[in-house]
Formats: C-alpha cells, structure tokens, sequence
C-alpha cells in the first residue's frame, strides 16, 4: 500500500474550480462539473470543505474524496 506523503494545507471554491494547496507548494484544481454532486452545489456549499488527513469532505453536499483519487483524476463517482 503507497501512502501519501504530501499533506493539504487548504482547499477552497472559486469560479467553478476547487483548488487544493498542499504543503510541499504543489496546486491541484478540478472544475467541480465533474463531479454530480459538487455541480449541484451553491457558492456557500461548495466552499464549506473540511480537510482530513486521507481527502476533502463537502458536509452540505455529502461528498467526500481522496487526495490520492484527485491525483489521479478521479472527481467524484459518475452519474
């Protein structure tokens, strides 16, 4: 099993994109239209993310992804 050296500093919501700034520097983003579930969202919703050791948790919506699953392109189950 490989884990995941790198942690998240902080995640956020702006124009259609969550960006996830981690501690070594490295960004990712994703737009949130591609997951079902994040594109149903409002700007409130989606920019209330909590931050666990494994992923991102979106309470309002009942979302939840990996930091690995994102690294790999993986946004969310398909609808």
């Amino acid at each position: 099993m490989r884990t995941l050296s790198d942690r998240v500093k902080s995640a956020s919501y702006r124009a259609g994109t969550i960006r996830i700034h981690m501690e070594s520097g490295m960004e990712c983003r994703f737009p949130v239209r591609e997951n079902p579930r994040l594109a149903k969202g409002t700007s409130a919703q989606l920019s209330n993310i909590n931050i666990s050791p494994l992923g991102l948790h979106w309470p309002d919506l009942d979302e939840d992804l990996s930091i690995a699953g994102i690294l790999r392109g993986e946004f969310g189950q398909v609808s």
